[in-house]
């Protein structure tokens, strides 16, 4: 069963935004999946439950090799993880925003599914506001994953996560959050902060030249998704 639920007109700010947020954050918490826009394009997400993540990747049919990433509320939002001093100032400067990285997760605090083979977890804070209110108000961190069907183009509007949910899962109970038609634009940065010198695995919205003005010896490496 899909529901929608129209959030077009959602002010972040105002008195009654978390009474509208809350059937969200209350789907999300006992373990269900939602679609919602980013700054980017429409996203699948869960909390970081290993039971909800093992659902949403089974209904898009995400590939082992191809972790979901985290849209978190800064660095305080996922403290578990490694924050290097090369991200700690990257989140400073870029985010929120088009910036993507991956960190280590020594805790394991991020179930399979969310990780790489090497223990990494990519986490972005997003400028969408709508999408950056669930997870405030979640209070934890939501997955994203494109809301489309294998070889499909992603999701731009509620119309289309709609539709992408009713080839891929129309027996599941999704809610898909209409924040309006998105406008195009460039997938986010990925960048690898796990070593010494922090590598631009995909160059996106943020250009590699305005990551060296934070961190020269930033490096250029191959391609990558999240």
């Amino acid at each position: 069963m899909i529901d929608r639920i129209d959030l077009r007109d959602l002010d972040p700010s105002a008195a009654d935004a978390p009474r509208r947020l809350a059937p969200m954050v209350a789907h999300l918490r006992a373990g269900g999946v939602i679609a919602y826009p980013t700054e980017t394009v429409y996203g699948f997400g869960s909390t970081i439950d290993p039971g909800a993540v093992l659902r949403l990747r089974e209904m898009k049919r995400r590939p082992d090799a191809k972790p979901v990433l985290a849209l978190i509320s800064g660095p305080s939002g996922a403290p578990e993880l490694e924050w290097t001093d090369a991200a700690r100032e990257l989140a400073t400067l870029f985010w929120p925003g088009a910036l993507t990285m991956i960190l280590s997760d020594p805790t394991g605090r991020f179930p399979d599914g969310a990780r790489d083979e090497r223990g990494g977890v990519a986490v972005r804070h997003t400028p969408h506001p709508l999408a950056a209110a669930l997870v405030d108000a979640l209070g934890a961190p939501l997955t994203s994953s494109s809301a489309n069907a294998p070889g499909r183009p992603p999701a731009m509007d509620g119309d289309e996560a709609v539709a992408a949910l009713e080839e891929l899962a129309p027996d599941h109970r999704v809610l898909v959050v209409d924040g309006g038609r998105l406008p195009p634009s460039a997938s986010s940065t990925l960048v690898d902060c796990r070593g010494a010198v922090p590598v631009v695995l995909r160059e996106g919205a943020i250009p590699i030249d305005r990551l060296r003005c934070a961190i020269p010896e930033i490096a250029a490496g191959g391609g990558g998704g999240a």
